[in-house]
């Protein structure tokens, strides 16, 4: 497994905060050289004001209140918003409870952050965006040339050589706003090749499976006591009870969507789309990739919101993306477990009633 290089990378991230996405966060926060410029809200899993809630509270809980936070468009480009709580939980972040901020958001919408940030340090952001892409659709709209601006853009979206995850052929945060993820692909055509945008489709992210042994070894990471020993015969809901406020907090996220994965059939384990799309916009080399064109299918009566990759210049077009294709989930997990349980031992907490 390539390590990540040690210099900073300023980071645009947009995010719908989910269970894997706070997991995400986490790791980006635990991870020195990301430059966390803002954190965007997109409606996906849950409505963007929960999304909000839910970014604002995790950066308190990290010590982070100095990290912007904005809201985007309560909707998508031109349907009406599909939220996933039977997935995230009532809150989109499973069983945890967070404590509520006392902050609010900025008073900048996304998509005016993407433009005005790009703009301060052109040719320097990476932007990543781990749930629907409404945000950076709009963004585009008010600024043509963001595409030329971004350092680069890393998506977790899309199914190519892999069954969906919300229809037979179709990938959630795709699937929530499939005109403005079209409108994204079709505009980052124009970038050089060392500057196509990374997707991080579910053939790959479905292959980084959490289990309830790297809670454990997490948890163990961070000095945290008792054990965490998360078991598939533990009651529905069962509370951790481990010391540490972020490991705690996470272990009752990540329980709701093992359970969830369990339910429906996946086995006792979660798959951890977005952590590892964050791991990539640090370190792109955690992966093998292949360029090709891709594009949104908007039309058909069975494939709405299917991404299609042509491989081979069948359609006579450039590639416009590298597709993630390949990686080593073992050492990725490694990596995950080293950064955020070293992040959670270290982090400083207000007083215990509160956390």
């Amino acid at each position: 497994m390539t390590r990540p290089e040690r210099s900073s990378v300023p980071l645009f991230v947009d995010v719908d905060t989910g269970i894997d996405d706070s997991l995400a966060l986490l790791y980006l926060l635990a991870s020195p050289e990301a430059e966390i410029l803002t954190i965007a809200s997109t409606g996906g899993n849950v409505p963007v004001a929960q999304v909000a809630a839910n970014n604002l509270a995790w950066l308190d809980l990290c010590g982070r209140t100095d990290i912007e936070v904005t809201v985007g468009s309560p909707t998508p480009l031109r349907i009406p918003l599909r939220t996933t709580e039977d997935t995230h939980g009532p809150q989109g972040i499973g069983y945890a409870e967070l404590p509520h901020s006392s902050r609010g958001p900025s008073d900048r919408s996304s998509a005016r952050a993407w433009v005005e940030i790009a703009r301060e340090r052109p040719g320097s952001v990476t932007g990543l965006v781990t749930g629907p892409l409404t945000n950076l659709a709009l963004a585009l709209r008010l600024e043509p040339e963001l595409p030329h601006l971004l350092k680069r853009l890393v998506v977790m979206g899309g199914v190519f050589n892999h069954p969906g995850n919300t229809t037979p052929t179709c990938e959630w945060n795709i699937f929530v706003d499939p005109e403005a993820a079209q409108e994204v692909f079709a505009a980052f055509s124009v970038v050089p090749a060392d500057r196509r945008p990374l997707i991080c489709p579910l053939d790959v992210t479905e292959t980084i499976e959490m289990r309830p042994e790297h809670l454990r070894l997490l948890a163990q990471a961070a000095g945290s006591e008792p054990a965490e020993l998360i078991t598939e015969q533990d009651p529905p809901g069962t509370r951790s009870r481990t010391s540490n406020p972020i490991v705690r907090h996470l272990s009752d996220a990540v329980r709701f969507y093992l359970e969830f994965h369990r339910d429906h059939g996946q086995g006792f384990l979660a798959h951890m789309h977005d952590p590892f799309a964050a791991a990539l916009a640090l370190n792109p080399g955690l992966a093998v990739t292949r360029p090709a064109t891709v594009d949104v299918e908007l039309e058909g009566t069975l494939t709405r919101g299917t991404t299609v990759a042509d491989w081979t210049g069948m359609w006579g077009r450039g590639p416009n993306a590298d597709i993630a294709v390949g990686t080593d989930p073992a050492a990725f997990f490694d990596h995950l477990i080293e950064r955020v349980g070293g992040f959670a031992a270290r982090a400083r907490f207000a007083s215990p009633e509160t956390r």
